[in-house]
């Protein structure tokens, strides 16, 4: 648990330096308009698993869910090179508590997140429709090493990540007071680091107020020499990452699925060139390089080795290392970038073709450097790994 807590604060720290060093890299010409907020919202959990359904110690089923949060964000006046370009758009920090109705089963997580969202359209001079993201932690699970006697089948560590998307009505009552309406869809999951890990799913429509702090009023003028001018089409990432992941294998002369003792290591290996469709949206091909400590251990089964003293022979080096190809589309916004990518190995340890896929958060601490927070699936099911590590933007 202590561990597992200092990971949430190195990561949150990381987080608050990133966020600090953006503003201090502001022209002071520049303001920037400061909101706190409150948003509440109710839902349903999709039945994505038979714990869910009801195959628990209470037999009770869990489908719904309810949360609330508290909100702090920030934008830039449209006098600031990125206020400008990106209008609209803001970014803060939430801190909230999600419910499932049955916390002796799941708990009931606190949520810590950063979140970004932008206008889509503008349907009149108040109300605006757009999207918002979250990423952060959820902490509080319960889960099989705690002290509750019950065997939580969806989570199996006390933190796990929290990934959220949304559409949300926003409405400004008048220069300080503005509501929002919103629907976005949640995934809970702690990456693999842990079995078993199904994770959970919910689907919530919320309602939302927020207070603007020091109003900024609006430029007349367009000022050509705020706007950020891409002079170059093409760019070009390079990002390590690393993480632990745990394994099942399957051996025996029928053979059976069992869980490895011990977590494996994972480290890979991406050059990116991307190339601006516009402002907001970058496309491009990667070249990715993986080694993973727990590939091909099937092959190397020692026999008759089962259960907490399964055994299996040290395979080669050669043998963990995947190259694949993928194809990659990034949003992207001050301070933060998304990445989706669809790939497929034309080397891999098991000699065979597979399809993977990958979700990343990119996080800039300076023009060029930013802090990477991934995740991998393998043929858009199989959960894989997390992509924990540094970039660098030529």
């Amino acid at each position: 648990m202590i561990k597992n807590c200092l990971k949430q604060v190195v990561a949150i720290s990381l987080t608050l330096i990133s966020l600090s060093s953006f503003a201090d890299s502001i022209p002071q010409s520049a303001k920037t308009q400061w909101r706190i907020g409150v948003e509440v919202g109710g839902g349903y959990v999709p039945q994505s698993s038979a714990y869910l359904k009801g195959e628990n110690e209470l037999g009770k089923r869990i489908e719904a869910n309810l949360a609330g949060t508290l909100r702090l964000d920030f934008s830039d006046d449209r006098l600031n090179r990125d206020g400008y370009t990106y209008k609209g758009v803001y970014q803060g920090l939430g801190i909230g508590v999600n419910s499932f109705f049955s916390n002796r089963l799941l708990g009931t997580p606190v949520l810590v997140d950063v979140f970004q969202g932008a206008p889509i359209v503008s349907i009149s001079d108040r109300l605006s429709f757009g999207y918002e993201w979250k990423f952060g932690a959820a902490m509080g699970w319960k889960h099989p090493g705690d002290d509750s006697g019950l065997t939580n089948r969806v989570v199996s560590t006390s933190v796990t990540a929290h990934l959220g998307v949304g559409l949300k009505f926003i409405y400004r009552v008048d220069d300080k007071l503005g509501i929002s309406f919103g629907l976005e869809a949640n995934h809970f999951s702690n990456g693999n680091t842990s079995l078993p890990n199904n994770g959970v799913n919910n689907i919530l429509a919320s309602v939302g107020a927020t207070w603007t702090i020091n109003p900024v009023a609006v430029p007349n003028e367009r000022k050509p020499e705020a706007e950020k001018i891409f002079h170059a089409k093409w760019f070009y990432d390079i990002i390590g990452y690393g993480a632990w992941r745990r394994k099942v294998v399957h051996v025996g002369d029928i053979p059976e699925g069992q869980l490895c003792p011990g977590k494996f290591g994972v480290a890979g290996l991406q050059f990116s060139p991307m190339r601006w469709l516009d402002k907001w949206v970058a496309v491009g091909p990667s070249l990715d390089l993986q080694w993973d400590e727990s590939a091909a251990l099937d092959r190397y089964w020692v026999e008759g080795t089962e259960g907490n003293t399964i055994r299996f022979q040290r395979p080669p080096f050669s043998k963990q290392i995947s190259v694949g190809l993928s194809a990659h589309a990034e949003l992207t916004a001050p301070i933060f970038a998304v990445n989706i990518g669809l790939g497929l190995n034309v080397l891999c340890p098991h000699s065979t073709k597979r399809f993977y896929q990958s979700l990343t958060l990119k996080t800039f601490v300076t023009d060029r450097i930013f802090l990477n927070v991934g995740y991998r699936l393998g043929s858009f099911s199989d959960p894989e790994n997390l992509m924990l590590g540094l970039g660098f933007r030529l």
